[in-house]
């Protein structure tokens, strides 16, 4: 029985002194790999020295909707210039957060439309982050309906008819992580409805720990907890939950 963890920042600061120990700790709770999504170009040395150090994890490519800002068409080369020289396993994460601030609404529809694209030129999934922006984010997809468009929308936290309105947009998994296991959030009662198949799990690391570590440092090694609230969910064992979703990943990862 093994898991994979499809979002999480382990090259992030908050880990820079016990890493090595964390993968240690995943490896031990039987995840066997790890998708590193990016930021921006402050954090790209991170995220790819980790990749090469750590041969379970898969580094993506991306501009991150916060990190929208004057200079994002350089962020944007970069992005290109790393899809041209390096082994990357999607385009991520990206999308619309409109919960920061408005400031850059327009630039990031732009660059989300951008990224979209190169997903579509690379045949590489798109990972999507969509805060307060589901609309936004769905506008912009319709003019792709039909196409290849693959991937996961990261952090669901939808009802069920987002969940439906994705399905119609494109091949999209949802993420789901601790989130399911917070007491009011009401996310149990949408992932029931959620076919399993379609389903993937994340920790977002070192953000959203799941209970009984929430208001904590996230970590890889806590997703059989988010599997664990899965399987009770949908009444099933976590062995079942674990092969779904890591047959999920690994078909959308070509892992």
């Amino acid at each position: 029985m093994n898991f994979i963890d499809t979002h999480c920042h382990l090259y992030a600061e908050e880990f820079k002194d016990d890493y090595l120990p964390e993968l240690k700790r995943a490896n031990d709770a039987h995840v066997e790999a790890l998708i590193l999504p990016a930021i921006d170009s402050e954090s790209h040395q991170s995220l790819f020295a980790l990749a090469d150090e750590a041969p379970c994890c898969y580094p993506l490519i991306g501009l991150h909707p916060t990190s929208v800002g004057e200079s994002y068409n350089e962020e944007l080369q970069l992005v290109e210039q790393y899809l041209a020289s390096r082994k990357v396993y999607g385009i991520g994460e990206v999308g619309i957060d409109l919960y920061w601030s408005k400031e850059f609404r327009h630039q990031q529809q732009e660059v989300f439309d951008y990224q979209i694209q190169l997903a579509l030129k690379h045949s590489l999934p798109l990972v999507i982050h969509s805060r307060e922006a589901f609309s936004e984010i769905f506008d912009i997809l319709k003019a792709y309906k039909g196409q290849p468009l693959f991937g996961i929308f990261h952090a669901f936290t939808g009802d069920v008819e987002t969940y439906r309105a994705i399905s119609a947009l494109g091949d999209f998994a949802v993420g789901i992580g601790g989130i399911v296991t917070f007491k009011n959030s009401g996310l149990a009662d949408v992932v029931a409805e959620i076919p399993l198949e379609r389903i993937v799990l994340e920790t977002d690391s070192p953000y959203l720990a799941p209970t009984p570590h929430r208001g904590k440092r996230n970590v890889p090694a806590f997703i059989p907890l988010i599997a664990a609230k899965v399987a009770q969910i949908k009444n099933v064992t976590v062995s079942d939950v674990a092969g779904a979703t890591t047959t999920t990943a690994k078909s959308i990862f070509n892992i």
